[in-house]
Order: C-alpha cells, then structure tokens, then sequence
C-alpha cells in the first residue's frame, strides 16, 4: 500500500504518465483447460460485437495479463465475472479466490448471478459475505435498436418483475450492480438506479456505442446524458473497440470525451476489459491511447479516472 500512495503523491507532483498508478476497473481471467465457460468452449463458434475471438478462447492469468500490460503501473484490478459455467454459479468465486491467494490479484470482484433464478437468495448470501466480492453482473435482456421500444419488457429484463425482485435484495447484501447493456435500454437503467437509489450501478463499456455514424453518436450521448441524471450511476470507459480496426485515438478519443464530459471525471473509470478487447488491440496501446486522450485534463481528474474511482466505487 505503501508503494501505491507514493505513486500517486509523485503522480500528482509530476503529471508524468510514467507515475501514472492504475486500478483496471474491468478485466478477466480464464483457465480453458480446468473451467467451464460456454462462450469459450461451445461449438460452433458464433461471433461477437468485435468479429471473431478465436484469438481469447485461451487460458489467460495473472503471468499473462501484467505481460500484456507492459509499462503500465496497474496496482489494482476488478475482475468481472467471465460467464461461468451457469450450473455451477459459485465455482468461479472459488478459482478467483485461489488465485488472489498465490498472485494477490485481484483486488476485487463482480461475480455471476441470474437475478430471476430461484438460487438467488443462496448465491447473493454467499457473495455477500465474502470479503473479495463488490457486486454482480447479470446481463439483462435486450433487444436489437431496430426492435427496442420505449415500453419494452419482456423475461429477464431491467422491468420484468421477478428480475427486480432479485436486483431488489442487492442492497441488503452490500453489494454493487455492473450492468452491460446496449445504450438504447438506458431508459430502464435511469428507471433501475431512481427506483433503488441506495444501489451503485457501474455501466460496462461505456454502453457499448458501436455505431460511430453521426446519429449513432447523438443518440448514444443522449440515452449517456439521461442515465447521467441519478447519481447512483458510474461509468466504465472501455469495451469501445471496432471490429476489424486496430484502436486508435482517433476513431475512441471522441467517445472518451464524450463519456468524461456527461458523466464527469469523478463519475467514470477507465479499464481494460482485457483479454476481450484483445481481439482488437494490444493492452499496452489501449493504454496508451487513453493517456493520451486524457492529457488534456487536469492531474487530478487523470488521476480520478485511472485509480481513484476504481478505488472508491469497488472498494479496493
């Protein structure tokens, strides 16, 4: 701990990237070989919103993640749940934890949880109480922009009653909500954070802002600017990745700033989502490419979006 503040004191002395301590607020680890995770190992393939990701569906840990990271002074880090064998929700906390144990990473963690499955009362009980679980993802269900309409609802969404039931007892068990969903449904996240006020929201991936056409752009800043109303929402800026381009400050310096400018710099943490974004770009350069959007911010608020936040929301 003591290594970590007197970076941050030099940090905030020097300005220099170089100082810069970082708390990735979104990465993953996977063992292919001993775990279960479908979206790895299921057969046939089906591509996601980079393409193709044969290029992850390998085992990635500790030794190989602070290898991709390179020159980068990651100190904390938040490992996400990576979509666990679902019969066996638990089984994942178990494996992080062993890995805390011989690495010291992660520092925290968002486990897997179905918020409509009758096992949700025993899995939250067992998250928490232990002490390296923050919070949970369960992605709720959406739909494509072309099919969403402002009334929609359907099983396993953000307004499905027995959904909210579950994501009603986060609060007693002290624990966060991440929420990965398409921007377009920000109207049920907004009507989620009013309805329970007490329960931090953490928007994955900067809600997923894949159509980078002019009115792509407006709308998204738009459902951004309405979810950005209750203050119980953060926001992770990462996961904005282009299929089939390498990532550039170019095409993702818009959508950082964007980002930092509705929800503000206390209000946004920036984070790898490594290995997925992998698929796209080295680790090092998507780094890279972040600290050089944020130079033109001030020391402090460099300092907020790489490490403070993240310390401050997960707890770390």
């Amino acid at each position: 701990m003591s290594d970590v503040m007197e970076l941050r004191r030099r940090f905030l002395e020097s300005g220099a990237d170089d100082d810069l301590p970082i708390a990735d607020a979104h990465q993953h680890f996977f063992d292919v070989e001993r775990n279960y995770y479908p979206w790895l190992a299921d057969k046939p393939v089906n591509n996601f919103r980079y393409g193709n990701y044969d290029a992850i569906r390998r085992t990635f840990l500790p030794e190989d993640y602070f290898r991709a990271a390179g020159h980068h002074k990651i100190v904390k880090t938040v490992l996400i749940e990576g979509e666990w064998n679902p019969a066996d929700p638990l089984g994942e906390l178990r494996w992080v934890e062993s890995l805390r144990l011989e690495h010291g990473f992660p520092h925290a963690m968002s486990a897997q949880a179905w918020l409509d499955r009758e096992d949700v009362d025993e899995v939250l009980g067992v998250y928490g109480a232990h002490p390296l679980v923050r919070g949970i993802r369960h992605k709720p269900a959406a739909v494509s922009r072309a099919a969403y309409r402002d009334d929609f609802v359907a099983r396993g969404s953000m307004r499905d009653p027995k959904w909210r039931d579950g994501y009603a007892k986060l609060q007693a068990h002290g624990l966060l909500f991440d929420l990965q969903v398409f921007w377009w449904h920000f109207k049920e996240a907004k009507e989620l954070a009013r309805d329970f006020p007490a329960t931090q929201i953490v928007i994955n991936h900067t809600g997923l802002p894949a159509d980078r056409s002019e009115e792509g752009l407006s709308a998204w800043r738009a459902a951004l600017e309405h979810v950005a109303r209750e203050p119980n929402v953060h926001l992770k800026i990462s996961g904005i990745c282009i299929p089939g381009q390498r990532w550039s400050v170019e095409s993702n310096g818009p959508v950082v700033r964007t980002a930092i400018d509705v929800f503000g710099a206390q209000r946004c943490s920036f984070a790898s989502n490594y290995p997925v974004d992998g698929v796209v770009d080295r680790m090092t350069d998507i780094f890279d490419g972040f600290k050089e959007i944020a130079r033109t911010y001030s020391v402090k608020d460099r300092l907020a979006t790489f490490y403070d936040n993240a310390v401050r929301v997960y707890g770390l």
